[in-house]
């Protein structure tokens, strides 16, 4: 490496674990912290829960603070590991949902060198190549500083340890079986010995060992050691060695040096006489830099059964770097055919070609193998026959580019055993018979940037880092934008990389730019659409309109007008033709360059482009709304769908949870097509879905959007709407005057537009806001006049909510019995509303009074309904609150044990909850632990109730809740000392 450039992250495992940077070591911390960076390192890529984390460092014995443990030890990781400035979105570990992620991006890995080394040694040691093997082999070895993990803790890093512990015995092994079969036995006989003795009961050591014994001339020495072992498995195991040791005995008797040694140790066998027929080889050379395939290139070169003629397919988008990689494996393992290596270009996708007939191909591939043809008639089935006669004693290696199916495969596949047909196309070819499949990707982003430096020249790319990143990011990893970008430069000297890149800003100019000669981006994405029947072609221009970069089928089902099932057969025929990606099961998602291409073949068509796309978003309106507790009285305005795509909430809130972190990018793509209503209510429906699942930020990001839209919007609701919407976020995250401020700048509107539904909505919140500042009096004129305004309009789930905030009023001023009659007011419209979660909310609420006043029996009745409907809708914050209401209920009528339980439990479903999340996490944990402090007390188990108010005490953020703080001070003075 040039002594000047920066050095990549370097993380090793394969002993203590250890990172450096520019060659200076990084402090990774603790033990346990080590442990946690071991087990993303060694699932690299893959994203990790946090439950699994828990698990692999901690096992049965988990941390008290629980998950919260793992944010300071990634911060702590993070800090150490990742380059100045890197920030979240750079940083090698990534957050995901509800987990983490280690991302290589050019790190280095021993594990990963190790993977290399031992593949080199593997592919030699097939092509014949010892001498090659025992380097690759004999480097694999020096990765290995130790013992691998040395310390560390945990499940997972024993697991690991041990495994690579077995891989470092397996590269030992390899390499000096290369010692004895190059002749070199003497050299491996140390190693051996060492290796045996930690190994007394291998069999296959024990072979190695004997055969080294042998090629070092000691041949009685090698009988002798047989003897020891046989004797050994006999006294201690009671088993006769296996068959394979049996068999290496037979050849030290025989002085069998082809068996024990290799067919070098043996004499050479006489040469045929005669002419030896002419070997052809029309590989093509190979051309340009190939990089990041090693994976793939692994595959394609490994061995195939030696019996029968072997087929192995490559497919991917176009200018993926299908052809580039096919040759260059063929060139790799070329060697392995003595009888030809032959290349044929089927052209399906070529530019201004007819498709080359199989005939025609046929009748070329006869007279590459020296085979005539002028005799054979132009029949497919004749041609076929002659080049399966032809072939049926050579063992040939034939590529096959740029096929279209299988059809134009089968005719071409010779007959002689051991023959391997290597075909690269653009489309999956599922009726052929693959012996494997590799399925080609973009490159990754460090990939994608070795290649562009490799093109422009690494000195030039080097000025512009910046620039050069963000030219990687538009060619989204696609080999050939990369290399049409890289000669556009090459050809423009004066060009700086940050000048391309601005030319290339926005989806106009993005694949204008990526032109250059006959070669295009655009043009060969479009040979790939021609190629596609009707129905697909609608299909792949719908896809370039979604408002997401991910999806399911029932996206395309909406804007195709089509059922999910059919729609779901277009996406599946667009995998195959490698037009569409599938991260995972059912979840389909276009290139990036792909979909700018579809949107501007869906925009030729305005009309249809429209409908497409108002129909995507109706489906997300659809789904906000139907998720909702809201109810259908809650959006009065906008499209109502007289039949839904999702059979109930549950089903709404699936889908939505599917779409993961792209919800707000639907409200933004409202916006930016001027769609003004859409933009406003699509975040008016989905704030209760954010809100109820803590995603606050999100909530807030949407509503902003909408915000800068709603005074302008066609729907005079949503100016108002929106402004209610935020002041529920701000008053579910505390902040109560924020809250007040947005509901009354929302009842001023409501007022001046003279609608009364969304004025209800504005006085609630007030109310609601009001409350939580101590101002009881105000609160209660806003919430009555709220709730008369919501039973005039026949709004369930507000008159629900206006009664249970007013209830809660009386409570705090101790009004009990006005305060169960509102809550039981609140539950009759609770139950009309049917939504269970308004209704436990109301249940909860209401035996809460029944606690104060000593009902323990209606108090505990009450819980246990609402513990049972909130457990049903996935609501953590609200189960736990519930659960540790019901272990108080339990408690003061005597149940001590149950409890205990209960608070157990409360605690263990508080533990799914994140504090970065969910503003009331920290208040929960202290009440929690002070109930449960209580019950402890009361069954005179002082001990355990000191433990529970001092952790509830040394909660993060127990300062900013002073109520339950006092609380846990007071109980913790109260308790005596044990």
């Amino acid at each position: 490496m040039d002594g000047g450039s920066p050095q990549p992250l370097q993380i090793a495992v394969l002993g203590p674990v250890r990172a450096w940077r520019d060659g200076t070591p990084l402090d990774l911390g603790p033990v346990r912290r080590q442990a946690v960076l071991a087990a993303l390192v060694l699932r690299s890529g893959m994203l990790v829960s946090h439950e699994q984390l828990l698990d692999d460092v901690w096992g049965a014995q988990p941390p008290g603070s629980g998950r919260r443990v793992l944010p300071s030890y990634v911060y702590q990781l993070r800090k150490a590991l990742d380059a100045a400035g890197a920030g979240l979105s750079g940083s090698v570990i990534r957050s995901g949902r509800d987990g983490y992620r280690f991302v290589r991006d050019g790190a280095r890995l021993d594990v990963a060198e190790l993977a290399g080394r031992l593949g080199e040694a593997q592919r030699a040691r097939a092509s014949g190549d010892l001498a090659a093997a025992l380097d690759g082999s004999s480097a694999a070895c020096t990765l290995f500083r130790g013992e691998p993990l040395a310390g560390l803790p945990g499940p997972f890093a024993q697991g690991e340890r041990q495994r690579l512990a077995q891989r470092q015995r397996t590269v030992r092994q390899e390499r000096l079986e290369c010692l004895v079969r190059l002749g070199r036995s003497p050299d491996a006989l140390d190693d051996l010995a060492a290796l045996s003795a930690s190994e007394p009961y291998d069999e296959s050591l024990a072979a190695l060992w004997m055969r080294a014994l042998y090629g070092s001339g000691r041949q009685a020495a090698a009988l002798s050691a047989y003897q020891d072992l046989r004797g050994r498995l006999r006294d201690e195991l009671g088993v006769d060695p296996g068959t394979e040791l049996r068999r290496v005995h037979q050849a030290v008797l025989r002085r069998d040096d082809e068996q024990l040694l290799g067919p070098a140790a043996a004499r050479p066998a006489a040469v045929p006489s005669g002419p030896r027929p002419r070997r052809v080889n029309e590989l093509p050379g190979d051309i340009g830099r190939l990089v990041g395939r090693e994976r793939e290139l692994a595959l394609l070169t490994a061995s195939l059964p030696p019996e029968s003629v072997s087929i192995v397919t490559v497919d991917g988008t176009a200018g993926v770097g299908k052809t580039a990689l096919v040759i260059h494996a063929a060139r790799r393992i070329s060697a392995h055919y003595p009888d030809g290596c032959l290349f044929v270009d089927l052209r399906a996708h070529g530019t201004g070609r007819q498709h080359v007939p199989p005939q025609r191909v046929l009748r070329r591939l006869l007279r590459a193998v020296g085979a005539a043809d002028s005799e054979v008639p132009d029949d497919l089935d004749e041609l076929t026959g002659a080049w399966r006669a032809a072939t049926g004693s050579l063992r040939l290696l034939l590529v096959v580019d740029d096929a279209l199916d299988a059809q134009q495969i089968v005719p071409l596949l010779p007959a002689g055993p051991g023959s391997t047909v290597l075909v690269a196309g653009r489309r999956r070819l599922t009726g052929l018979d693959a012996d494997r499949r590799v399925t080609l990707e973009p490159l990754e982003a460090a990939e994608g940037l070795s290649l562009l430096r490799h093109i422009v020249g690494e000195e030039r790319a080097d000025r512009e880092p910046e620039a050069t990143r963000a030219l990687v990011r538009l060619c989204d990893g696609l080999p050939l934008a990369l290399r049409i970008a890289g000669a556009r430069l090459q050809t423009r000297p004066a060009w700086t990389l940050a000048y391309l890149v601005d030319r290339m800003a926005g989806d106009e100019h993005r694949l204008g730019e990526l032109s250059t000669g006959d070669r295009s981006v655009e043009a060969a994405f479009r040979l790939s659409y021609d190629q596609l029947t009707p129905r697909q072609q609608h299909g792949f221009r719908a896809l370039g309109l979604s408002p997401t970069v991910e999806f399911d089928p029932r996206t395309p089902a909406a804007m195709l007008g089509r059922s999910a099932r059919e729609a779901e057969q277009i996406l599946e025929s667009l995998v195959d033709a490698s037009l569409v990606q599938q991260p995972r099961p059912g979840r389909y998602r276009l290139h990036d360059l792909v979909r700018v291409h579809a949107r501007r073949l869906a925009e030729a068509a305005p009309a249809e482009a429209e409908a497409a796309r108002t129909a995507a978003l109706r489906l997300y309106l659809d789904a906000g709304r139907t998720t909702s507790d809201w109810g259908p009285a809650g959006f009065p305005t906008g499209p109502q769908s007289a039949e839904s795509a999702f059979t109930g909430w549950q089903d709404a809130d699936g889908w939505l949870d599917s779409s993961g972190a792209e919800l707000v990018d639907v409200v933004g793509y409202a916006a930016a097509l001027g769609e003004a209503d859409y933009a406003c209510r699509l975040a008016e429906a989905l704030s209760d879905y954010f809100v109820r699942h803590g995603r606050y930020h999100e909530c807030r990001t949407a509503l902003e959007i909408a915000l800068a839209h709603a005074d302008g919007a066609g729907d005079r609701r949503m100016a108002a709407a929106v402004r209610s919407c935020l002041g529920i976020t701000e008053i579910h995250q505390g902040h109560y005057a924020e809250g007040h401020a947005w509901f009354a700048e929302a009842l001023r509107l409501s007022r001046h537009h003279a609608d009364p539904r969304e004025e209800a909505r504005a006085r609630s919140g007030l109310g609601a806001a009001e409350m939580n500042l101590g101002r009881a009096e105000q609160a209660m004129s806003h919430l009555t006049a709220a709730v008369e305004l919501a039973q005039r309009l026949g709004d369930d789930w507000l008159a629900a909510m206006g009664l249970c905030l007013l209830g809660s009023v009386h409570r705090v001023q101790g009004r009990s019995d006005e305060a169960l009659a509102c809550f039981a007011d609140a539950r009759a419209h609770a139950e009309k509303n049917g939504r269970p979660r308004m209704i436990s909310r109301v249940l909860a609420c209401a035996a809460d009074v029944h606690l104060d006043l000593g009902h323990h029996t209606e108090a505990r009745t009450l819980f246990r309904h609402a513990a049972d409907l909130v457990q049903q809708v996935g609501d953590v914050l609200l189960h736990s609150v519930t659960l540790t209401r019901l272990g108080s209920a339990e408690q003061n009528a005597g149940n001590l044990s149950a409890a205990m339980a209960l608070h157990h439990q409360a605690l263990a479903r508080h533990r799914l909850l994140s504090p970065l999340t969910e503003p009331q996490c920290d208040r929960l944990e202290m009440d929690i632990r002070y109930r449960l402090g209580r019950a402890y007390v009361a069954a005179g188990r002082v001990a355990e109730a000191r433990e529970q108010f001092r952790t509830a005490l040394a909660v993060p953020g127990a300062d900013g809740h002073p109520e339950e703080r006092a609380l846990a001070i007071a109980a913790l003075n109260e308790c005596p000392e044990c």
